[in-house]
């Protein structure tokens, strides 16, 4: 899973805490011995229970980690629970159960995309675009693979994407000489061209294009292109507007990747906190 810097959960901490618990402190309640369980308000896959275990150690808890990121828990179901002085417990509470209510969010929505279009076409692949808020990336991403959903791009270094915004700026260059420029100077990288029609679709195939993404394509207009483009042994990528609620007919009509970014404006779940004495 996707390695979240002890410096990030500090900055976690510090942006609710920065000068402590100032109720707790007053009550006179810092050492009291506290004991706190996570436990899932209702269905969810659970992300980010790890970096919420470890939110907690830091603040000086003793952690019991019951529902890994990747989790399918139901209503009642414990994910994770601490015990220690009540500063510690007071502290990391809400900053530990908003992180875990907002990255399972995205995990549950993910895991349903995934569902929905792979009770379709098993090999479906749903691949979760870099437009993550700034500053949660590593919390989206991990979120979207314990959903059993992969990135479609981390970031501009790692993959090529060929947007009509790049073709605009090439003068007479040829899509076809783009393409071949492309795989020159990196021939290890597949070379993955957006177009916007149909027509475009084809002359992406014709130009070399090893996969083509369809932008804002009906899943019709998306059958129509994998008719034709398909049998090239071209990869046909759906993109812009898919979500839950059309994944499967995006699958149906041939698409072997949807990208999308819904999971990531999907709601927080619910997750009940209890504390106690201990």
């Amino acid at each position: 899973m996707l390695h979240i810097t002890d410096a990030e959960l500090d900055r976690f901490i510090l942006d609710d805490a920065p000068h402590g618990d100032l109720t707790t402190r007053s009550l006179g309640l810092s050492g009291t011995p506290t004991v706190m369980v996570f436990r899932a308000g209702g269905a969810l896959v659970a992300s980010s229970t790890e970096e919420a275990a470890r939110i907690l150690a830091r603040l000086g808890c003793t952690v019991t980690l019951n529902a890994a990121s990747g989790t399918q828990a139901a209503a009642g179901d414990v994910l994770l629970s601490a015990t220690g002085p009540a500063d510690a417990i007071l502290t990391g509470w809400k900053v530990a159960q908003t992180l875990v209510e907002y990255a399972s969010g995205i995990a549950t929505s993910a895991a349903g995309m995934v569902a929905a279009a792979r009770a379709v076409r098993p090999d479906v692949v749903i691949a979760c675009t870099r437009k993550t808020f700034p500053g949660t990336k590593a919390v989206a991403i991990k979120a979207i693979i314990a959903g059993g959903a992969t990135p479609h791009r981390l970031g501009l270094s790692d993959s090529i994407l060929l947007f009509p915004e790049h073709r605009a700026l090439l003068g007479q260059t040829t899509l076809a000489e783009a393409i071949s420029r492309l795989k020159r100077a990196c021939p290890e990288k597949k070379v993955v061209v957006e177009v916007t029609s149909q027509d475009e679709a084809e002359a992406a195939a014709a130009a070399g294009a090893d996969v083509i993404q369809l932008e804002k394509f009906t899943p019709a207009q998306t059958a129509e292109v994998t008719e034709r483009v398909g049998p090239c042994g071209i990869l046909i990528a759906a993109a812009g507007g898919v979500t839950a609620a059309n994944a499967a007919d995006y699958a149906q009509a041939g698409a072997a990747i949807l990208v999308s970014s819904a999971p990531y404006s999907a709601p927080p779940v619910d997750v009940k906190v209890t504390i106690s004495p201990q």
